[in-house]
């Protein structure tokens, strides 16, 4: 029974662990990598065939963003998940495998122009996103899940996205019985839609995020209404449009709540039919799942506005736009206007293109209302950058520049230890993650020496005995190695085909001997065509 740290440690984003029971293996997450990143991630302790689930915490892809790469290498197990996960990560892996399938499409072009004829490959394609949301299994919170024999799983909500969740995962090998709660994003008290975190009563061990964990949101709750309506009236007044870059999923609902709130209540003075475009085809289709799913997820403020026949996060002004063409010309209309769109760091996406219209203006704004990573444009601009770059043209920045004060799905300090505190025993160890490594370290530190806990931030590649309550590997931070020179996406690919067919051989181990020597003779045969 061991537990292995890969992803997201003394880091933000890339989510994973791994959890072996007797001869199970499994995942909690397998997210991708955003921003720019301080240490080498070790790789996956067996060939991804021979994963046989995954648990997954919630849609956001630095959690779920890998799952069709884990499939294309041959996973074919099952990832268990909320309901409303499963919807999320129904848009959002294919949205994740149109921006890979374009960038490479982009690169290829580019390297035609140029010297280059190296082929880009994307990191997975759209038939590999579809074939990992065919292995999602939907659960309903609260309820425990036998998932195989020595394991069972039950999902909690954890208050930081529709859908989000902790997972306890009851693991049983030798007769011996060992909880472990993976925290998932423990989400924000008093967010609109949402409904706050849910506590967990009892674990041997706990795995934990930090992100915030060296400082706090603030004391009061903020008067996220009055702030943004002043933002809007100042910029609205120079004949500017506000900008706001916005998670597809979560966020972007969020900020539809509010504008609702200030359009009904006519509080932007002389502007109080202001148009507001969701620029995203991404946010138009979770918008749908956020009311799909109201009744299971929504907090009870939300729920007495759809008693009243209100829909939360729908208004007259509200333009969705879907296709290129609708995005393309909300630049060309003249009127000031909000303009939210995806990504929420600025990374890829429409965003990007209004970037470049506005940033430019000094009469706009630029408001950011979520975390950017280290290494993001996003990170940059927030922090004060005076040009950067985009499509290749430099753009100088002079429009405002603000950021929503508070504004966070994740818990501060305060919120991480409320959710820790919960526990009616101390775990035996708790493992914190999921944060950038001076916020791992500090809150750390935290738990062991202001509240007693035996806390331990791992690196990756850290794998401990849970039946034991020891380590049988502490790692040490290795640092993040570049791309050797040479090295094409193309021959990765081929790589991963190979590890894929090394687990599948083992899977078939014990198979009949006449099935057994006709796979054989397939191999070889194929190795005879290729080998030079």
């Amino acid at each position: 029974m061991e537990l292995m740290f890969i992803g997201a440690d003394h880091e933000v984003t890339g989510s994973c662990h791994y959890l072996r029971v007797g001869d199970k293996n499994m995942l909690v997450d397998y997210g991708m990598e955003q921003g720019s990143r301080a240490f080498e991630n070790c790789e996956l302790p067996v060939e991804p065939a021979l994963i046989d689930y995954v648990f997954l915490t919630h849609a956001h892809v630095d959690h779920s963003g890998l799952l069709p790469l884990l499939y294309a290498r041959g996973f074919r197990g099952q990832i268990y998940a909320t309901a409303a996960t499963c919807d999320l990560c129904n848009i959002m892996l294919r949205d994740c495998a149109h921006i890979q399938m374009q960038e490479a499409e982009w690169k290829n072009r580019k390297a035609r122009r140029s010297a280059s004829n190296e082929p880009v490959e994307p990191l997975y394609t759209m038939e590999d996103a579809d074939g990992a949301i065919r292995r999602l299994v939907p659960c309903d919170y609260d309820s425990e899940v036998t998932v195989c024999d020595g394991v069972k799983i039950r999902f909690t909500d954890i208050g930081h996205l529709l859908g989000s969740s902790s997972i306890e995962v009851w693991a049983t090998e030798d007769g011996v019985t060992k909880k472990i709660v993976f925290s998932g994003d423990i989400g924000n008290y008093d967010q609109p839609l949402i409904k706050d975190p849910k506590l967990t009563a009892e674990a041997d061990y706990v795995v934990m995020e930090s992100t915030y964990g060296d400082r706090l949101h603030g004391k009061e709750k903020p008067d996220y209404i009055g702030e943004l309506t002043k933002i809007l009236k100042t910029t609205f007044d120079q004949g500017g449009n506000v900008v706001i870059p916005s998670f597809a999923v979560g966020r972007t609902q969020e900020m539809l709540y509010f504008l609702r709130q200030i359009k009904a209540e006519r509080l932007v003075k002389g502007h109080e039919d202001f148009p507001v475009y969701v620029d995203s085809p991404l946010a138009v289709e979770a918008t749908g799942i956020f009311q799909k799913n109201e009744f299971e997820c929504f907090d009870e403020e939300a729920m007495e506005l759809v008693r009243q026949g209100i829909n939360p996060i729908a208004f007259p002004g509200l333009r969705l736009a879907v296709t290129s063409e609708e995005s393309k010309a909300i630049n060309f209309e003249n009127t000031p206007k909000v303009i939210i769109s995806a990504s929420g760091m600025c990374e890829a996406g429409r965003i990007r293109h209004h970037l470049k219209h506005n940033l430019w203006r000094p009469e706009c704004t630029i408001l950011f209302v979520g975390y950017q990573a280290v290494g993001t444009l996003g990170r940059m601009i927030l922090e004060g950058a005076k040009e950067v770059k985009l499509f290749g043209e430099p753009i100088e920045i002079r429009a405002h520049v603000m950021q929503l004060a508070g504004m966070s799905g994740h818990a501060d300090k305060n919120g991480l230890l409320a959710w820790l505190q919960g526990f009616r025993q101390k775990p035996e160890r708790v493992f914190v993650v999921h944060g950038e490594d001076s916020v791992c370290k500090l809150f750390t530190e935290c738990l062991k020496i202001e509240h007693g806990v035996r806390a331990y931030a791992p690196y990756s590649g850290t794998r401990f005995d849970l039946q034991s309550g020891s380590f049988l590997y502490e790692a040490e931070p290795v640092a993040l190695k570049k791309k050797a020179h040479g090295v094409s996406d193309v021959f990765a690919r081929l790589l991963a085909s190979g590890q894929r067919l090394i687990a599948v051989i083992h899977k078939n181990e014990g198979g009949a001997n006449k099935d057994l020597a006709k796979f054989a003779d397939q191999i070889n045969s194929l190795c005879d065509k290729w080998e030079v």
